[in-house]
Parts: C-alpha cells; sequence; structure tokens
C-alpha cells in the first residue's frame, strides 16, 4: 500500500523541538506554551486563526491575511486585543525569537479566552482573548501527488456555519479526511449543496481541461488568498481560468488536476477516486503556474 501523506506534509527539523511560542504577549519554549482546559478554543472551538509562510525574510502576503483575520474576528464578534500592528508585531517578534529567515510557517491563532464556566455562551469568557503564534521551520517534502477520495461531507451554507470564515471549528473537514483515509486516499475532496465538485477538506482545488483552468465559484468553500493569486496570474497570463460549477464527470476526464493553499502553494494531484487524472503526474499547466507563482514570491518577497 502506499504510504499516506498529507498537503501539509513537511521534511523533518529537529529544531522544531527547541521553537519558542508567542502566547497572550510572552514569547515562551514550546513546552512552556500553555492553554488552559476552559479556554473557549479548547472547549468550544470558538476562536479565528491565519496560517502564513515566510520567504526570505519577508511574510508573503501579509496584508491579505491580516485583513482576513480582523474580519473574521468581526464577524464572530471577537476583539483579538490588539490592532493591526499589534498583530504584526507579535508575529515579527515570534520570527526573531526563533531566529528564522525562510521556509517558516505561522499558525497565528485567537480565541475568546479562558472561560469561568465550563458553557457555551460566549458571555463567560470573560478574560479577554487568547492569543498564540506557532512558528515552525518548515519545507514541504511531498514524494508522490496527492490521492484524494469524494466523500459525503459538504461544505455548508453560509446560514450555518460560512465555508469561507477561517475558525478553529474544522470538525467536518477532519471527519470528511478520516473518510477518505478510509478509501485509501490522503485527503477529501468535498462536493457543494448542490453536489457541483467544491474544495478539499484543507485546500482549494482546480482542475485543468484543454488549456483552461477551472475551480468552484468560491460560494461554498474557503476564499484561499494562494487560490486567487492563482487566479490572478491566469488573468495576467493569458491562460484562460473560469470559477463555474462544474461535476466529478468533468473532474474524473481533466488533464490535470492541483490544489492551493499556504503551505504548499500548488500540490499536483494525480488520483480521484481511483481514476487517474491526467499522466498521474503533475501536469505542464500546473508547472506553469508554480513558476509563475514562484516568480510572483520573489517579487513580494525579494
Amino acid at each position: 500500500m502506499t504510504k499516506k501523506m498529507s498537503t501539509h506534509q513537511a521534511e523533518e527539523d529537529r529544531r522544531n523541538d527547541e521553537i519558542l511560542i508567542y502566547l497572550n504577549g510572552e514569547i515562551v519554549p514550546k513546552a512552556e506554551a500553555k492553554v488552559s482546559v476552559y479556554d473557549s478554543g479548547f472547549m468550544l472551538g470558538d476562536g479565528v486563526w491565519e496560517g502564513l509562510r515566510l520567504y526570505n525574510g519577508t511574510w508573503a502576503f501579509m496584508d491579505e491575511h491580516l485583513d482576513r483575520l480582523f474580519e473574521a474576528a468581526k464577524a464572530i464578534d471577537l476583539d483579538i486585543g490588539l490592532d493591526r500592528e499589534g498583530v504584526e508585531n507579535a508575529l515579527l517578534e515570534t520570527q526573531t525569537a526563533n531566529g528564522m529567515t525562510t521556509d517558516a510557517h505561522a499558525r497565528l491563532m485567537v480565541t475568546r479566552g479562558v472561560k469561568t464556566r465550563p458553557f457555551q455562551h460566549p458571555s463567560l469568557s470573560q478574560q479577554g482573548p487568547t492569543m498564540t503564534i506557532i512558528m515552525e521551520h518548515s519545507r514541504p517534502n511531498l514524494p508522490r501527488p496527492i490521492k484524494l477520495a469524494t466523500v459525503p461531507h459538504i461544505r455548508g451554507l453560509p446560514m450555518s456555519q460560512d465555508p469561507k470564515l477561517n475558525s478553529h471549528s474544522k470538525l467536518n473537514c477532519i471527519i470528511a479526511c478520516i473518510a477518505a483515509e478510509k478509501a485509501g486516499a490522503d485527503e477529501a475532496l468535498m462536493l457543494d449543496v448542490n453536489g457541483f465538485v467544491n474544495t478539499t477538506n484543507a485546500c482549494n482545488f482546480f482542475i485543468v481541461r484543454k488549456g483552461e483552468v477551472w475551480t468552484s465559484t468560491g460560494d461554498y468553500c474557503m476564499n484561499g488568498i494562494t487560490r486567487q493569486k492563482v487566479i490572478d496570474l491566469c488573468r495576467e497570463n493569458g491562460i484562460p481560468v473560469h470559477e463555474r460549477n462544474y461535476s466529478l464527470v468533468d473532474t474524473y476526464g481533466a488533464d490535470e488536476a492541483f490544489l492551493t493553499g499556504t503551505f504548499g502553494a500548488q500540490t499536483p494531484v494525480g488520483e480521484i477516486d481511483g481514476r487517474q487524472i491526467g499522466s498521474g503526474q503533475m501536469g505542464p499547466m500546473t508547472e506553469r503556474i508554480r513558476s509563475l507563482y514562484k516568480n510572483l514570491i520573489e517579487k513580494e518577497c525579494a
């Protein structure tokens, strides 16, 4: 059986054993970075987060990531406790403390904080927010294209839990990933409420058909920053790109498929539901988009 993989698989790096973590204004050793069992994030998944990637001393697309963080916090009526400059300084302080210059990944998390009693109502969170930044040395290590399996779990309507919200509550996606693994795949391909191909449990999803790049409408998935950069790059470089509804039939017949995300940038997909996609390896369009994205990163993080 092929060894299991994930889209966030990274090289082992022993330096991560000794990383320093930001926790509520302090930089502390990994072993001392502890959060209360009464914390809203631990107890209820009540919080928002962002993932950022460091290239050549610069956090790529930081403005877009912080825009999304503050927008998500406003949506759930969460006071982060810091202004935008304060959050940026916390990120840079953590980077400096760890001596990181490139190939690092940060997970910035804010919860509603410690509760006075172990119940749901947000008014029980009275001690202010909990803010944590976990920063690791991280180079992607994906020895083969990803295998996906379509699962029955969907990304829902905005009136239940808006899939555009980058919240701590990821159980729906975790259950989808488990179902895909049970089916012998690496991760899950999730449909939308109308049965059209939507996203994976962890990344945005694209296919290539006859020289055109297709992705979902974006109505029922996280509107990823890397996703949007790929769409923009296609438009700027004469590559036909469509945000549209399409089916599994369209997907199985695709010439290529790939995923987008902050960690892996563009990750090729070689198999979906036991069906080989194209050659089963990274296709020429994915390679071209990867090259365009690399050039964008070099310009952004010069």
